[in-house]
């Protein structure tokens, strides 16, 4: 007779354990035990039609902590998320969120201009609407006579082939 064993227990309690080790081991600690680790915001982008949108989850910042810069085709997002509530005591159980400083920068299209650029903070969101550039488009040159040339005839006579 075969015995039915239950795996699902064993391997989800070992698949916390590797998550909780993982968070231990990637951060670096501070003299509180707190992870002081640097952190980047998430992004998503997505492109329309005319532009192509950023959208930076910035949840807890107030929007005068936001910077966006644009330089040398590079669009620079930085910031600043203060931890508002210390715990102390015995009672703290597990410390997820990052606080501190953020910088993340992403390349932009060639030929994007600065009055091209917009960008808006709402409900802890903030996205950026970059409008595309316009792709040059192939010009028709006109091909004319060199300069000081005159239009010449060419004459010729042929003479009949003696065989």
């Amino acid at each position: 007779m075969a015995t039915l064993v239950r795996f699902r227990e064993p391997f989800r309690e070992m698949a916390a354990l590797h998550n909780e080790m993982s968070r231990l081991m990637g951060g670096f600690f501070d003299a509180n035990g707190r992870t002081n680790q640097a952190w980047a915001p998430a992004v998503d982008v997505w492109e329309t039609e005319d532009e192509i949108v950023y959208a930076f989850d910035l949840p807890g910042i107030p929007e005068d902590k936001i910077s966006v810069e644009l330089e040398d085709g590079a669009l620079t997002v930085s910031g600043e998320r203060e931890r508002t509530d210390e715990v102390s005591g015995d009672r703290f159980y597990r410390f997820e969120r990052r606080f501190g400083t953020f910088s993340r920068t992403i390349g932009l299209p060639q030929g994007t201009s600065e009055d091209g650029i917009k960008a808006e903070y709402k409900n802890g969101v903030l996205e950026i609407h970059v409008r595309k550039p316009e792709e040059p488009k192939p010009r028709r040159i006109q091909v004319g006579k060199a300069s000081g040339s005159s239009e010449q005839t060419i004459e010729g006579t042929s003479t009949p082939s003696e065989s």
